[in-house]
């Protein structure tokens, strides 16, 4: 090989680097659900979760927790079908939207670009799928929350809004869970292509994997991955909001009796994240979580833990319950 060959090939090699480093997302934005009982949910996510109703549309409504900087992390589509529309990711640069949507052309992956302005308080933004059909969509600008309501306002100015302890009051949008038939394989699909890192995982005894979590920021995890039982493709498992203390729990666990909303499951504590939870039914049939606690990840070169068989019961709940079989078979749908 000629020495000016082999220093286009390196140039070209170190360009692909740079790209694939510049590549990726910054952290979990919002998720946009349909829902059959729109103002039932309303309801249910105003006044017994207690987010912020930033704006209200026909037939749509963008809502926040009290410490969610954007302008909303949650927005509610009246539908005929429960389903997920979107899962929003910003990027970590502005430069980041155009090298996903070069990669995206180069890998002959079927994308949509949409224009800004096109979607609520967003700029440009790319839409397309996972492996398994999951809809996502990365995004630069969104528009921060502001308020000039005083019941609103904070004097603090790390709080974009008072903590106003309506209902259950939690700080902010915490993460997904989606189930699909092959978990690995999606795994390692979001963590090449999204770059998005793989934090802990859990094996049966036949080595199939049951669960993999992962995030892009430094909590345990942002989105995860668990085995549909049922085997018959991708289904939202449940979006969830994280509360700071034990007793804010037990709390919510007493205002969701209290408002007749299901419990499915806990309180009870995870092992592999160390976080303690319940699971509730919304009124359109999304499922829920509120958590609190769970570990923090600094290191730059993380090695995902695995939780074999022989532990990982106490890895899905330590304290010795036992999860429904709603829990591994439900889920509302994949939207188109």
């Amino acid at each position: 090989m000629s020495k000016v060959k082999e220093e286009v090939q390196n140039e070209v090699s170190a360009q692909q680097r740079l790209e694939q480093h510049l590549r990726t997302v910054a952290h979990l934005g919002h998720v946009e659900i349909g829902v059959t009982k729109f103002e039932d949910s309303l309801w249910f996510y105003t006044e017994v979760l207690g987010l912020v109703l930033t704006e209200k549309e026909e037939g749509r409504a963008y809502l926040r927790a009290w410490q969610d900087f954007d302008h909303y992390t949650l927005v509610l589509q009246e539908s005929e079908t429960s389903e997920v529309n979107r899962m929003s990711w910003r990027v970590a640069t502005e430069e980041s939207l155009d090298l996903f949507e070069k990669y995206l052309k180069d890998s002959n992956i079927d994308f949509q670009r949409i224009e800004s302005g096109q979607k609520k308080a967003l700029g440009d933004a790319i839409h397309f799928k996972s492996p398994s059909g999951l809809p996502i969509q990365l995004y630069w600008k969104k528009e921060l929350f502001e308020t000039d309501d005083p019941k609103l306002q904070s004097q603090l100015p790390s709080h974009p809004s008072k903590y106003n302890v309506k209902g259950v009051s939690p700080r902010r949008f915490d993460h997904v869970n989606i189930m699909v038939d092959d978990v690995k394989a999606e795994q390692e699909w979001w963590t090449d292509f999204l770059g998005i890192h793989h934090r802990y995982y859990i094996q049966n005894e036949e080595d199939t994997r049951l669960g993999s979590w992962l995030s892009r920021t430094n909590i345990a995890h942002e989105i995860a991955f668990m085995r549909n039982a049922n085997q018959n493709g991708a289904k939202f498992h449940h979006l969830a909001y994280f509360l700071d203390s034990p007793d804010e729990l037990i709390r919510a666990a007493n205002i969701m009796a209290e408002n007749g909303i299901e419990i499915e499951w806990g309180p009870g504590k995870h092992g592999t994240s160390g976080a303690q939870f319940i699971y509730v039914f919304e009124p359109s049939g999304h499922r829920v979580e509120l958590w609190t606690g769970g570990f923090l990840i600094f290191s730059p070169d993380w090695k995902a833990i695995e939780w074999t068989s022989d532990v990982g019961e106490l890895g899905l709940e330590m304290w010795g319950s036992k999860p429904p079989k709603s829990y591994f078979t439900y889920g509302v749908d994949i939207g188109e």
